[in-house]
């Protein structure tokens, strides 16, 4: 029994030994996503953009705002007088809160004891609204200690209002009150942020794992040989195996939209044909990933395994879970060759912001680049292993 047993596990090293693509990814894989993943995978938010609206011009104003950059939480995008430019930079993205100081603030904290000031936050993301919301209302919070007074909320009404503490104000100390106001998602709906990601990470999945599966299946069958000694010229040959993914993709997306608005009520405040333009050239990534995934292996073992590697990465790093701003630099800035990213930030802006060509050029740009260099990488690749 013993020496069945000993010479079956021989076997058994020496096919994952000879499976050199299977090896690599067996260990160097992982350390690569224990060394990367590890520093993605965070709730915090370590920098909000703060727009400030300054409609007081005194020094207790600036000292409020200066507070809030003090603290390191904040990062100060822009100042204005109006409230205009703040909500076209949250509609961009460009500031994750707009802080409202009104006209006549530093007075009323002197003269009547209580101001009022408005706290504007993006909250696509409800978790990352509530903790930037946290963040501010500390730091407003401390602010009015140092007066010797304190801050207060208003009742609650229909998730649109909160502020920094319940208990009521005590008579003759000054009071900040703060109002929030919560856009793009008022309600804070988690489902709201989530299913337009996970759309995007089903319709990734499916175009990748589909279009290297659908080569390497041809390879293991032989059948790739015998067309490459054919008169169909590559070119042909790829442009054959990849359009019906990409049709299947775009086809997989739309009935993704439509449970996306019909089961789970996400708004559909944007225009459809630019989201569908999003999703036409983000699908020439994922098909060229998965063409490249072709390249690799031989067996639809080793596709499915380098598939699901990647996809892990591009999953953590793409901010459907976490914000990428809460990442390390160094990340963020690997995570801007993610095409995932740029669709999920693209589709939440269109979908739940009702952003225009004008607001998710950036994206469209980043995309309509990373396409097509992956692409053409991938079928240079493949036309070089096909020689």
């Amino acid at each position: 029994m013993w020496r069945a047993l000993r010479v079956l596990l021989r076997k058994e090293f020496l096919q994952i030994r000879r499976d050199t693509v299977i090896l690599r990814m067996l260990f160097i894989m992982p350390m690569i996503q224990l060394l990367v993943l590890s520093n993605v995978a965070t709730f915090e938010v370590k920098t909000a953009q703060l727009w400030v609206v300054d409609q007081d011009h005194t020094p207790a104003a600036r000292a409020l705002a200066d507070r809030f950059t003090a603290s390191g939480r904040f990062a100060v995008a822009g100042w204005s007088v109006v409230a205009a430019p703040g909500e076209d930079a949250l509609l961009s993205g460009a500031a994750t809160a707009m802080l409202v100081i009104p006209p006549g603030f530093a007075r009323d904290v002197v003269r009547d004891r209580h101001a009022v000031l408005q706290l504007v936050l993006n909250a696509e993301n409800g978790s990352q609204a509530g903790v930037t919301q946290a963040y501010a209302a500390e730091i407003i919070s401390r602010h009015a200690r140092e007066l010797g007074g304190e801050t207060w909320q208003p009742a609650r009404r229909g998730g649109v209002v909160h502020g920094a503490g319940d208990a009521a104000p005590v008579r003759g100390r000054p009071v900040i009150e703060v109002r929030t106001r919560s856009r793009y998602n008022p309600s804070l709906d988690y489902r709201r942020f989530m299913v337009p990601g996970i759309l995007v990470q089903l319709i990734t999945l499916i175009g990748t794992l589909m279009t290297a599966l659908n080569i390497v299946r041809e390879k293991e069958a032989g059948t790739l040989d015998q067309l490459n000694v054919t008169p169909v010229r590559p070119a042909v040959f790829i442009a054959a195996k990849l359009l019906p993914l990409w049709v299947i993709g775009l086809v997989e997306f739309a009935v993704g939209v439509l449970v996306a608005a019909v089961v789970f009520r996400v708004p559909m405040e944007g225009s459809l044909p630019l989201l569908f333009l999003g999703a036409g050239v983000f699908l020439l990534a994922a098909l060229g990933v998965g063409l490249w995934v072709s390249t690799v292996s031989d067996t639809q073992q080793q596709a499915l395994f380098v598939t699901f590697s990647l996809m892990m990465v591009y999953i953590l790093m793409s901010g459907l879970f976490t914000p990428v701003r809460a990442m390390p630099s160094w990340v963020q800035v690997v995570a801007q060759l993610n095409p995932m990213m740029h669709f999920i930030a693209m589709v939440r802006a269109v979908l739940l912001k009702g952003a225009g060509i004008a607001d998710v050029w950036r994206q469209l740009l980043a995309l309509a680049l990373l396409g097509t260099g992956i692409l053409a990488l991938a079928v240079a690749q493949y036309r070089k292993r096909a020689a």
